[in-house]
């Protein structure tokens, strides 16, 4: 009886939100993020043995998604630390599927696209909501987590089979996807569907966005890029990830400084 109590308490008790809201500085966090992820993806694997830089950053990936799991608020930096693993972490596995075992691109995007679906039916069904604000107990903090990581698998598929299966390249992979994202925005203003749907939608193109444009500056000329190299293009990524982050973070300092106190 005391261990159900306890498990029942660890899955449905309350916990502050551990999301970061839905900002400029959000969105543009994100997308670095993702280009971050593709180019550092492809830096470890070519200067170092794949199955173990699969293994390390694995390793690495699930530890700072336990800490965060762990933590008693909010911590941004660690937040975007854990959606910079599962980037890296998750194209990984993406070129794995395919090129280790040579799984179509176009059968891992529907095997993926499956499985967010799963995601949110199971947490539809279990919460009642797919709000992304209100991560407010254990059970859906997992689901959020679990939605993030396959939303990241199935945009590194759907980039994947764009730029390289359906031959369009890198550059205007990127214009197409940073163009559809637009899409949600317009549905939900004319129809007014979800804002809930928008997100997420725009949460799944995001990562093709990002990658894609990574893509582009770090390959060379002869596959349509710039050729700056994955390894510097992840470093200016990661440098420009830090500046917004530590930005965000001030700004939402001085505003909560100046925010008068309640019933002043």
């Amino acid at each position: 009886m005391i261990e159900h109590a306890k498990k029942h308490q660890f899955w449905g008790d309350t916990i502050a939100t551990k999301v970061p809201g839905v900002t400029v500085s959000f969105w543009i966090l994100k997308l670095l993020t993702t280009g971050m992820g593709e180019t550092t993806s492809d830096f470890l694997v070519r200067r170092f043995d794949p199955p173990l830089a699969v293994a390390v950053m694995g390793a690495l990936f699930l530890a700072a998604l336990l800490t965060q799991l762990a933590t008693a608020r909010l911590r941004p930096m660690l937040y975007w630390l854990v959606l910079i693993l599962v980037s890296i972490f998750g194209t990984m596995v993406a070129d794995v599927i395919h090129v280790a075992a040579g799984v179509p691109y176009a059968i891992s995007t529907v095997a993926f696209a499956l499985a967010v679906a799963a995601v949110f039916f199971l947490w539809h069904r279990r919460e009642g909501t797919l709000t992304f604000v209100s991560i407010d107990n254990r059970r859906r903090e997992l689901f959020y987590w679990a939605l993030v990581v396959a939303t990241f698998a199935l945009g590194t598929a759907i980039g994947d089979l764009v730029a390289s299966s359906f031959g369009l390249g890198f550059l205007a992979s990127a214009l197409l996807f940073s163009a559809a994202i637009i899409m949600p925005c317009f549905l939900y203003w004319r129809s007014g569907s979800t804002s809930v749907g928008a997100f997420w939608a725009a949460y799944v193109l995001t990562r093709p966005v990002g990658a894609s444009f990574a893509d582009w500056m770090g390959v060379g000329a002869d596959r349509g890029g710039l050729d700056w190299g994955t390894g510097p293009v992840s470093l200016g990524l990661a440098a420009l990830i830090l500046v917004v982050a530590v930005l965000t973070w001030q700004a939402s300092r001085r505003g909560s400084v100046r925010a008068p106190a309640k019933g002043v």
